[in-house]
Parts: structure tokens; C-alpha cells; sequence
């Protein structure tokens, strides 16, 4: 048995060394002052990060969206761009999966805080969105893909070169176009009922919200705010296309559509360590369940990635937040606090408030605007046949973690060099 454990123990250290060469010969480097910047081209996450942030409120959420399914036509699914891997939830769309009276349930692929990606050094925006939406037409997952922008009514950057199967002026226009095409292919004389989907602060609220103001010129319904949580259980369907009638022109569309807003629902377990960080980096969890300090070392590590000009003030002289490009987080948040004035007690850098302003600022796109997950054919592949994994349940992940430590302990016995806990671009998973 010890000595299973110990060829496991050295195939996985073996398969990390091999992946840490390969990252070395294609590091980048930046020049700052007389000598070459070398930002680290990995992650190392503790294996003692929490893992989880699937609630009570989430549980029950899903069995009351299960309840809810006979009386659904369409399911309108959000992620979010900046992690458009890891954001998927193959959880919520198994059990959303049955298919209605008619076949198929029909579903959107909504795409939101689109405009918080920009183009940088490693790849494209626009690539990726090729790249999603080919897969996803490609292989029949949903009547449609749309992407949005993160303010109300934002406008599809780009849109002419990242053509879209709908008309119309805007994200929300082409969105709202989609589901009249669903409704107008049920031909009910009911209308149609949709539910708005996804995992926590992926703007589902949000989405419901600018629907009702583009279809019908009505206020917000929803409640919407910047943490995870705000919406706790299903809504009442909201009416976001008028019924049909001789005043409002509508045809086919019935009693008109609705959406039903509900609760964000999590993953049981997050099986890659470095998957957690990048859901707690874009708000997916309550702030404070991942060290504020740990989140700010994950925006660090991709700023330097990207651009450390994001921080040293080389693009901007009001993000001057230290004189060259580092790689020490505390160095970093210092610069921060004493540039903010994020001080305690005697003048003394407060850490913990510098990262949460820190987390903040990238989060509302004045830190760059880049993605924190590459979509390739790879990865995208990668996270379909994760998908087909059962997902784990807590006590099963407590004990696959026993073994992942018991591997890690033996390899520290036999004087290797553990292997970084959960990296790389592996993702929670996800049917597409």
C-alpha cells in the first residue's frame, strides 16, 4: 500500500514538474529599471481554502426550481465572461435538464459583464467569444448565445465583428429578440414562462431588470446589489413582452413572456483550488470566505500576467501603487493603503482594507479588464468531460482531500517538491 501511495505520490510531482518547465520556457518577462521583471507563471493555492459555498438557501432553491419546471418554456442561463469556464454549474443544469412536454427544454446562453474584458497580451476577447459561441451552436447547447455588457443597455462592443444570429441595436435587444423567436415557436396561447438561471452574482437580477425595461419601459423588479445572496428564493414571473392585442402590434406571443428570477445556486465542491479563487476574485462568494489578502495575491499574480503598467502607474500615474512590478503581495497592499489611505492605529498600512479596495476596483473594471480563464478548444473540451463526473458531495470531498494529503505528505517523505494544489486552468465543470 505505501508503496502505491509513494509511485502516486511521484507521478503526480513528476506531472507538476513537467507542467511547471513548460510554463518557464513560455514566461513572460517586463522590463522595470535595470533589471527584467519575471512574474510568476503559476499559483500556489492552500489546500486549506474553503471549497464550498453551497447554502441551505441554495438547496432548497434548486428542489423549488424542480417544482417550477412543468410550467417553464425556456431556461435563460447566466455567466459570467471574466470566468466563462468556471462559472459554469453542472449541478443546476442537470437537474434543470428534464425536457418539457414538447422535447427539449430550449435555452440561452447569456454571456453578462462582457464589457469587463478587454483585449490583453495573451488573447482576445474576441476570440473567446468566436470561440464560445461556435462551441455552443456548434454542439447544440442552446437556441442562443448572447453577450452583455455589464451596465444597463450597454452596447455589444465590436458587435459587427462578433456577429450575433439576432438583430438588433443593442445586447439587450438581441437578447430580447431570442426569446420572442422561443416564444413565437411555442405559440402558446398562455405565453411564455422563462426562468433566469446561474450560479451566484452572475446578473441574473440584473438581467431580469434590463429585460423589463427594454421590453415593456418599466422600472426594476428585482433587487439587485454587489455580493452574492440578494435574491433568496423564486420570484413571481415578472412580464417583460406584452400580450397580444391590437395596441401593443405583438403577435404570437400570447399572455406575453415572463421571467422568473431566482436564488444564484453554487456547486457542492469546487474539486480545483485555483477555481475557488477565481469565483471569489469575480464576487461569485460572500467576501470574507477566501482571505481578503489571498484574493489580492490571485489579482496581483494575473496583473502581473497581464500588465504590472496596471499598478505601477506606467498607464495611469493615479494607480501608482508601487514604484516597480513585484511579486510580493504585502509589498503590494501597502503601496494601496498608503496611496488610499486605507491606515489603522498609528499610521500603520491595514492590509486586509487595501485588498478588499483592491478586489473592489478590478472588480468594477478600473484595475484592467481582462479575464481571468483562457477558452480554448482544450479547455473548453476539458470542462464537458469534467461535466460528466458526478458531482461530489461534501463528505466525499473531505475524503478525496484526505488522499490528496496523504499523496502530498508522502511525496514531502521522499523528498520531492509537492505538487501546487489545484492550478492550471482546471475548472469546476460544466456540461456547455
Amino acid at each position: 500500500m505505501a508503496s502505491n501511495t509513494a509511485a502516486a505520490a511521484a507521478h503526480v510531482v513528476s506531472k507538476a514538474a513537467t507542467s511547471t518547465t513548460a510554463a518557464a520556457r513560455s514566461a513572460t518577462t517586463f522590463t522595470a529599471g535595470p533589471a527584467a521583471f519575471q512574474p510568476r507563471q503559476s499559483f500556489n493555492v492552500s489546500l486549506d481554502i474553503t471549497r464550498s459555498y453551497y447554502l441551505g438557501h441554495h438547496h432548497a432553491a434548486l428542489s423549488r426550481m424542480r417544482q417550477t419546471l412543468s410550467n417553464v418554456g425556456l431556461i435563460i442561463e447566466c455567466r459570467d465572461f471574466r470566468v466563462p469556464i468556471s462559472s459554469w454549474n453542472p449541478l443546476l443544469e442537470r437537474s434543470l435538464a428534464a425536457g418539457s412536454s414538447s422535447g427539449d427544454r430550449p435555452r440561452i446562453i447569456v454571456y453578462t459583464k462582457r464589457d469587463l474584458v478587454q483585449l490583453n497580451s495573451g488573447s482576445s476577447d474576441r476570440e473567446a467569444v468566436k470561440l464560445l459561441r461556435d462551441f455552443h451552436e456548434k454542439n447544440g447547447h442552446a437556441k442562443a448565445v448572447v453577450f452583455l455588457g455589464h451596465g444597463s443597455g450597454s452596447r455589444d462592443r465590436d458587435r459587427d465583428e462578433q456577429r450575433s444570429l439576432y438583430s438588433g441595436s443593442n445586447g439587450d435587444r438581441m437578447l430580447l429578440d431570442a426569446i420572442k423567436r422561443v416564444a413565437r415557436d411555442a405559440d402558446s396561447l398562455t405565453g411564455l414562462r422563462s426562468m433566469v438561471v446561474g450560479m451566484p452574482n452572475a446578473g441574473k437580477s440584473t438581467l431580469l431588470n434590463r429585460l423589463r425595461a427594454t421590453g415593456m419601459g418599466l422600472p426594476q423588479a428585482a433587487r439587485t446589489g454587489a455580493q452574492p445572496g440578494v435574491t433568496r428564493k423564486l420570484g413571481t414571473p415578472v412580464r417583460i413582452v406584452p400580450g397580444e392585442s391590437a395596441e401593443s402590434g405583438v403577435e404570437g406571443m400570447g399572455e406575453g413572456v415572463f421571467v422568473i428570477d431566482t436564488p444564484g445556486v453554487f456547486v457542492p465542491y469546487v474539486s480545483q483550488a485555483e477555481d475557488m479563487m477565481k469565483l471569489a476574485l469575480v464576487g461569485c462568494v460572500k467576501d470574507g470566505l477566501v482571505p481578503s489578502v489571498a484574493v489580492a495575491d490571485y489579482l496581483l499574480y494575473h496583473l502581473n500576467l497581464v500588465d504590472p503598467g496596471l499598478y505601477t502607474g506606467a498607464n495611469n500615474s493615479s494607480k501608482k501603487f508601487c514604484p516597480e512590478p513585484t511579486n510580493d503581495v504585502h509589498h503590494f497592499l501597502k503601496g494601496v493603503a498608503m496611496r488610499t489611505g486605507k491606515l489603522g492605529k498609528g499610521g500603520v498600512p491595514s492590509l486586509e482594507a487595501a485588498a478588499d479596495w483592491v478586489v473592489q476596483e478590478w472588480r468594477r473594471g478600473e484595475l484592467g479588464r481582462f479575464a481571468l480563464e483562457t477558452v480554448t478548444l482544450e479547455t473548453l473540451a476539458g470542462a464537458v468531460a469534467a461535466s460528466r463526473e458526478q458531482p461530489l458531495s461534501m463528505n466525499q470531498a473531505r475524503k478525496k482531500e484526505k488522499e490528496v494529503r496523504k499523496v502530498r505528505n508522502e511525496a514531502k517523505r521522499m523528498g520531492l517538491t509537492p505538487p501546487a494544489a489545484g492550478g492550471g486552468a482546471g475548472t469546476t465543470g460544466g456540461t456547455a
